[in-house]
């Protein structure tokens, strides 16, 4: 749409040349993955994108959502009334009724006279004569005209009856947005109402998610190319996840199908693994050897108790390069001795059941801690069931309780608000009995964790517990906790702890804990715990063999 100096609004129809952006599924995914990784369903993060709009990765292109087009026409209507003044408006029109009144006045006084009935009815109508335009003319709706040229003109300004209306209602709810420089005519008024209408109608379709009422070439024209192609692609978010098989209406509404999680977990490696030093992290080793795997791309001289996986073509190739120049006899083979056979290099690599123990009290909302934690658990289990298929991997999220979490849940998974404390020790006490009933000699629990404990079992009652006053800590708790990690390194069992708060009274407990199980603590940010997990994570699975 184009406002000219008229005031006229013009509508042009797409040419053919504009180049439009196609939102392919996985960059949906991606982006619908970062706001689930807060905490959101699948269907709230949809709606989350739909109204906040969201970046296409790989392309300079935002993608305008509904909020911003909302905002933005708004400001345009706004531009648009500003502009303008309907104080003169009917002024042409109510004229021209009062020129066919003075003629049908001549032609009753010169034809049926002053004392007249049809006179008398003439001037009880004239008196008086309304202000506004459509109650005037709706005054001689029922006369019976003298003059026939004035009835037909009079009639054509009747005509226009229910449209006058509509423009007196316009420019009674928009009087005081419309005390702009420029008089409007009639016509000029009425398109500048439609022009209005129209941009309500889309505030109203973008307010109620109703993307489909909107046409995108309208859009265009009054935002921008931007716009038209983000209600394009606003409109078929859903269907485009929903055709590459990522999204399915489930017993709860919206979910995530089987393959989008894979793909998150997949994203989640991803951003953990960006720019990482992987000299920087990790370093404790394998104590317990697993079964090994053969590395087809290293290959070596055999030595004595080496698993002889026979490389044969090396060693053909060093039995020939031994015997280069020598004559052969016809019909004998190569000749191979034991120092020409080689075989392939082999890795060791270990079974782990690990047990991830995810603090989901209410603190772990703050600074960005939830969504990175989170995003760890999805890695590692994307990452052992893809690399490690013979592993156990378990999450348990601990807040006033703990409990066993389903890999489904994880993409939606949110702190938990309605219990706010945190047990630490139910959490182990969960990990000991999944780790028992998969048995390994390797074993380890790892614990995210911003607190110290302020939730514990004595006797199989639950107790909670707030810190002595503050910065203090929950000494209950702290000790029934303490207590239940030397029953765990009493199995054997290692923790791996990952503080994502430096207060004293966590790292006195830390300490605490890390002095009886002799596990390793860390404090990280929510920035780098990916990377500390998961690498530390890789460096015990994987050991070369000498």
């Amino acid at each position: 749409m184009r406002r000219r100096a008229d005031a006229r609004i013009v509508y042009s129809r797409w040419d053919g040349t504009r180049t439009g952006y196609s939102l392919e599924a996985d960059q949906a995914l991606d982006e619908l993955s970062r706001y689930m990784m807060e905490g959101l369903s699948a269907q709230e993060a949809l709606d989350w994108m739909r109204e906040g709009g969201f970046e296409l990765a790989g392309m300079d292109f935002r993608v305008m959502g509904s909020e911003e087009l909302a905002a933005e026409l708004r400001r345009q209507l706004d531009d648009l009334l500003q502009s303008y003044n309907m104080e003169r408006t009917f002024d042409e029109r109510m004229e021209r009724l009062r020129d066919i009144l003075a003629r049908e006045e001549r032609a009753v006084r010169e034809e049926q006279g002053l004392e007249s009935s049809r006179w008398n009815d003439f001037k009880r109508r004239e008196d008086q004569l309304p202000r506004q335009l459509s109650r005037a003319l709706e005054r001689f709706s029922d006369y019976d005209w003298t003059d026939a040229q004035a009835e037909e003109d009079y009639r054509e300004l009747l005509e226009d009856l229910e449209e006058t209306r509509a423009l007196e209602r316009f420019a009674a709810s928009q009087g005081r947005r419309m005390q702009g420089p420029n008089d409007l005519s009639y016509e000029e008024a009425r398109e500048i109402m439609e022009a209005a209408q129209s941009m309500a109608q889309m505030l109203d379709a973008l307010r109620d998610g109703n993307f489909e009422a909107i046409d995108p070439e309208t859009l265009a024209e009054l935002l921008g190319e931007q716009a038209g192609q983000s209600i394009l692609i606003l409109r078929d978010l859903r269907g485009t996840m929903e055709r590459a098989g990522y999204l399915r209406d489930g017993e709860w509404g919206m979910e995530l199908t089987p393959r989008a999680l894979r793909r998150l977990g997949e994203l989640a490696l991803e951003d953990i693994y960006r720019n990482l030093d992987r000299g920087t992290f990790g370093g404790h080793e394998t104590q317990k050897p697993g079964g090994g795997v053969v590395c087809t791309e290293r290959s070596l001289p055999y030595e004595f108790g080496r698993p002889a996986h026979l490389d044969a073509i090396g060693t053909v190739r060093n039995a020939l390069h031994r015997t280069a120049g020598r004559r052969r006899q016809p019909g004998r083979g190569v000749e191979i001795e034991p120092g020409d056979i080689e075989v392939f290099d082999s890795d060791q690599l270990t079974e782990t059941t690990t047990v991830l123990l995810l603090d989901m009290s209410w603190s772990m909302s703050w600074q960005g801690r939830w969504p990175a934690a989170k995003r760890v658990a999805v890695a590692m289990d994307h990452l052992i069931r893809t690399r490690f298929p013979r592993d156990r991997f378990f999450v348990v999220g601990f807040y006033t309780t703990a409990r066993q979490l389903q890999v489904r849940e994880l993409p939606e998974l949110v702190w938990n608000m309605s219990e706010p404390f945190t047990n630490l020790q139910d959490g182990l006490r969960l990990a000991q009995r999944l780790i028992e009933r998969n048995p390994n000699p390797n074993k380890q629990i790892i614990v995210i964790t911003d607190g110290q404990p302020t939730a514990y079992f004595r006797g199989g009652e639950l107790h909670v517990e707030w810190p002595h006053m503050r910065g203090g800590i929950s000494p209950n708790a702290t000790r029934e906790t303490l207590i239940e990690v030397r029953r765990v390194t009493q199995k054997s069992i290692r923790i791996n702890t990952f503080m994502l708060d430096n207060s004293p009274e966590l790292l006195q407990f830390v300490e605490a804990m890390t002095r009886i199980n002799r596990g390793r603590a860390f404090y990280t940010t929510p920035e780098h715990i990916g990377q500390y997990i998961m690498v530390d994570y890789l460096d015990r699975k994987r050991k070369r063999v000498a």
